[in-house]
């Protein structure tokens, strides 16, 4: 078992000695209860829409780029350029001191 310290405000640890009092246990039997009921009682449902959209593919993150590419998502507009061609096209940035700025 390891160790640790909680902070609780005066009344509650007034509550939490009477309680062990009236069971006749310590009061790290009844914090390691209590925590142990809260982290247990529901399971963990994640962030709001998680999962929501779940494909069934593991790997779309790393073929994000391909997989827009073949829907046509993002396609640019009859004549003009592509982004990474506009991206390689424009003038570096500048710092304040006139140096190129890195791209990252």
């Amino acid at each position: 078992m390891k160790r640790t310290t909680i902070y609780l405000e005066p009344e509650l640890e007034v509550r939490l000695k009477m309680e062990g009092l009236r069971r006749k246990q310590p009061m790290a039997v009844l914090v390691r209860e209590a925590v142990e009921a809260y982290l247990t009682r529901d399971p963990v449902d994640g962030p709001p829409g998680g999962g929501g959209f779940a494909s069934g593919h593991r790997d779309t993150a790393d073929r994000a780029e391909e997989l827009l590419d073949a829907t046509g998502f993002g396609g640019d507009r009859p004549g003009s350029k592509s982004a990474s061609a506009k991206r390689a096209a424009r003038p570096p940035s500048r710092s304040a001191a006139g140096r190129p700025k890195r791209r990252r």
